[in-house]
């Protein structure tokens, strides 16, 4: 029944299947398997059932295997078959089997005929079997009868081809005796994905039904058409014998009896017959088995590797041991602690490259988004000085003044102080959502205990606000502290003698430099402030037309090119006189857009007043604002438009008074929001995120154990016991898998490989197509290439028969596919 390396080594096989059961998805490796392939009414079927040695395959005209059948033949005791869909259930009468493929068939591709890829998956255990995998496959049609779909020819070709194209898959090519070899569809399809015949066995079939006088002594003996691993010859049950139940171990001695007695076989009849094929095919699986265990070893050993750790952990684990629950606790609070650091440090092990996080996020609120909110609150010129106005005829009174009174300069000073409340009362609820943000990153990995997980949760929320609450207070007093003294003798101060000289083009240029660079002098026209891609979003030919250009904004001008090798520039555009609104999102948009637009109501780019820009995230969006708020364009003040009464100051005395205190809060606000953005993030620093930092790491221990339910805390969560028991009993698995392979014997016999012969007579059905020769039938096109296999239900995907094995890092062979043909009109 074959040889002992062989006896021994493909039941281990079979063991590693068993064991890789429920590993899963991660472990589905490519098992060596052969794919029986052949035209309908080839043979196939027969071929099956004499392995098995009963009747259990659907019989009818037409096509009648519509699904792949996946066949694990078992030597044992008993006699029985199991089905992957029938989990438990053991069926012992074949007849049953047989209706079972047929209802199981029918459940998922109906009774139209068609076709699905999704296999049968079928295990059979007799003692008349030698242990093989086989894989039955529709049989190949060319065309379609009754309600069967049109390109029926082209749909089992794909799935055909998804199993055969694999490099470790052995092909059975089935073609009947009585038929033309050098037109065999099988053999041309073997030829696509295997061009050296190094896994292409030739089975002829219907030998008994051949011509008088006629016989395939010359195909069988490899030497007309030949093949680089030969031809098996096999004698079945003829229609009537199946009619007629007659046994197959009879048919098998008729066989038999058939090469011995035939003149032109019974020299070569102990290489003809079922027998023999099934010994050929299991030294051949043998041979293959050896060949790609030190790849499935490695990857077993990698998968291994990557779990010993957790499982280690989690066979210590003792759920009722209170000593171990309370270490643990401590443990995940530590790594709690050391996460939240990391992130907002930025010193950690793994970094985000997608999206910024943590300290990023808040670093980004500092020195961006408070600027530009600080900007937004500044009044626009034309209001203030009509509030400077009305301040220093209000300080006058009924008299006349001949002087600038200093009180209407600390009136709009004071005023304007004020107005910074809003801002930095801002800044602290973004640090701190940022701060929640960060620490519900840090919490999910507490996931597994849920209470422990909500707790901590709650604790750590309450301290960030209360130390936002204290944060809020101390910039409060921060502010108050400037409104209550002016200090006009400030070193940075201009003061009143200096303030007269000073020309009115002290303007928000001079600003825009200390408010992106903290005081330094504004860069030059050569400096880039920012580069990157942003959308014209309200040019082009029709709505959706937008196009990206890559944009360059410096201290002067804002220019585009066509990309980012800048050398075709489309347009620069100055900043004079420039500004920038916000413009809505549209309902189906995704983009963040901003417009700029020409104070003098000027066009800004060709015939459009305004130009829209769009970017892909608010991220984006808030750092192009502060970019343009460092090169001098502001936001629009909406607040502003419109109001007050023009400059038509009567008194040229009071025109005067007005310029100068304009420019002396010009230059003491200066101060006083250089002051304030060096002091926000330092009192942030302080006062919410170093606190929160330092709770974590020391009080909030102590506040878990306060609550007195340390044991319950640590009940684990339903979904991490299970997850628990699946680490473990995938590891358990793997090492099973890694032990069978070292029980197989390095000194299994090892059939060598044929030499390679001219198989150039099998043409492959890539071939062109020219013309047909008489008598034979033409040449097909391109065969399909090898579609993807469909994602499978949890019935199918995570069992052993579709465990498979070998070289699983090797691109499939790629075959190219001819169109379908056309579905005729029915009438």
């Amino acid at each position: 029944m074959g040889n002992r390396g062989m006896e021994e080594l493909i039941p281990l096989v079979n063991r590693l299947q068993d064991a890789l059961n429920n590993v899963g998805q991660s472990c589905r490796l490519y098992l060596p398997q052969i794919a029986v392939v052949g035209g309908q009414s080839a043979g196939k079927s027969s071929v099956l059932e004499n392995f098995v040695g009963r009747d259990f395959l659907p019989r009818g005209s037409g096509i009648v295997t519509r699904r792949p059948l996946v066949l694990q033949l078992l030597n044992a005791n008993t006699e029985y078959g199991e089905f992957l869909h029938c989990k438990g259930k053991k069926f012992t009468d074949f007849d049953e089997i047989c209706k079972e493929i047929e209802a199981d068939t029918r459940r998922l591709t109906g009774s139209n005929k068609a076709i699905s890829p999704l296999p049968i998956n079928l295990r059979i255990y007799s003692p008349h079997v030698l242990n093989l995998t086989l894989v039955d496959l529709p049989g190949i049609t060319k065309v379609p009868v009754g309600d069967q779909p049109a390109d029926i020819e082209y749909q089992i070709r794909d799935m055909i081809m998804q199993y055969i194209c694999k490099e470790n898959c052995l092909i059975l090519a089935v073609t009947p005796a009585n038929t033309d070899l050098a037109n065999s569809d099988a053999l041309k399809l073997a030829k696509d994905v295997d061009p050296q015949g190094l896994r292409t066995v030739g089975v002829i079939t219907k030998l008994d039904l051949m011509d008088e006088g006629t016989d395939a002594r010359e195909i069988l003996e490899n030497r007309l058409l030949p093949l680089r691993r030969g031809y098996i010859g096999v004698v079945n049950r003829s229609q009537k014998d199946i009619d007629g139940k007659k046994d197959i171990q009879a048919a098998l001695e008729a066989e038999k009896r058939f090469f011995i007695s035939h003149p032109a076989y019974k020299h070569m009849a102990k290489r003809m017959g079922t027998p023999y094929l099934q010994r050929t095919l299991n030294q051949q699986l043998t041979n293959h088995i050896r060949d790609t265990l030190p790849n499935f070893r490695s990857h077993l050993q990698s998968q291994l590797l990557a779990l010993n750790k957790e499982a280690e952990e989690y066979r210590q684990h003792s759920p009722n041991d209170a000593s171990r629950r309370t270490r643990t606790m401590l443990q995940l609070v530590q790594r709690l602690a050391v996460d939240f650091e990391k992130l907002i440090e930025g010193s950690g092990d793994k970094v985000d490259t997608v999206h910024l996080s943590g300290g990023a996020r808040i670093n980004r609120i500092f020195h961006e988004r408070f600027p530009y909110e600080l900007v937004k609150i500044e009044s626009d010129e034309r209001k203030m000085r009509q509030e400077i106005n009305y301040a220093i005829r209000n300080t006058h009174g009924v008299r006349t003044g001949l002087f600038t009174p200093d009180m209407a300069f600390e009136a709009i000073v004071k005023k304007q102080i004020s107005s910074i409340k809003g801002p930095c009362m801002k800044c602290i609820d973004m640090v701190g959502q940022e701060l929640i943000t960060t620490v519900y990153q840090c919490i999910n990995k507490l996931s597994s205990f849920p209470r422990l997980r909500d707790e901590t949760e709650r604790i750590v929320t309450t301290e960030i606000r209360e130390q936002e609450n204290k944060c809020r207070q101390q910039v409060l007093l921060l502010v108050d502290i400037q409104v209550a003294y002016i200090n006009t003798n400030h070193e940075d101060f201009i003061g009143f003698t200096n303030s007269q000289q000073v020309s009115n083009q002290c303007n928000k240029k001079t600003f825009a430099g200390m408010a992106g660079n903290q005081g330094v002098a504004p860069p030059s026209s050569l400096i880039v402030i920012r580069k990157g891609w942003l959308t014209i979003h309200n040019i082009g030919i029709m709505k959706g037309r937008a196009r990206d250009y890559w944009f360059i904004l410096s201290a002067e001008t804002l220019s585009w090119f066509k990309d980012d090798v800048e050398k075709e520039k489309k347009y620069m555009l100055p900043l004079d006189n420039l500004m920038l609104r916000d413009v809505e999102r549209g309902f189906m948009s995704s983009k963040f857009v901003f417009a700029i637009f020409n104070t003098e109501s000027r066009n800004v780019y060709k015939d459009y007043k305004c130009l829209e820009l769009a970017c892909n995230s608010q991220e984006e969006l808030d750092s192009w604002k502060a970019s343009l708020l460092r090169a001098g364009v502001y936001p629009e003040k909406v607040d502003g438009q419109g109001n007050g009464t023009p400059d038509n100051f009567s008194d040229p005395q009071l025109e005067r008074q007005v310029e100068t205190i304009s420019n002396l809060v010009d230059s003491y606000m200066n101060i006083i929001y250089k002051t304030v953005r060096d002091l926000m993030p330092k009192t942030i620093m302080h006062l919410m995120i170093n606190s929160v930092k330092e709770f974590i790491s020391s009080e909030l221990l102590a506040q878990l154990y306060a609550l007195g339910e340390c044991s319950a805390l640590m009940d684990e969560s339903p979904e991490q016991q299970q997850h628990r028991v699946e680490v473990l009993h995938k590891h358990a698995a793997l090492k099973e898998a890694l032990t069978v392979i070292g029980e197989i014997s390095t000194s299994t016999c090892t059939t060598p490989l044929p030499p390679p012969v001219d198989s150039s007579w099998i043409q492959p059905t890539s071939a062109p197509t020219n013309s047909v020769s008489a008598g034979k039938p033409g040449m097909r096109g391109h065969a399909p290439p090898v579609p993807r296999l469909p994602h499978t239900g949890p019935n199918h995907s995570s069992d052993s028969f579709h465990l498979h094995l070998g070289q699983h890092n090797r691109a499939p062979t790629s075959v190219p596919r001819r169109p379908p043909p056309a579905i005729p009109n029915v009438k």
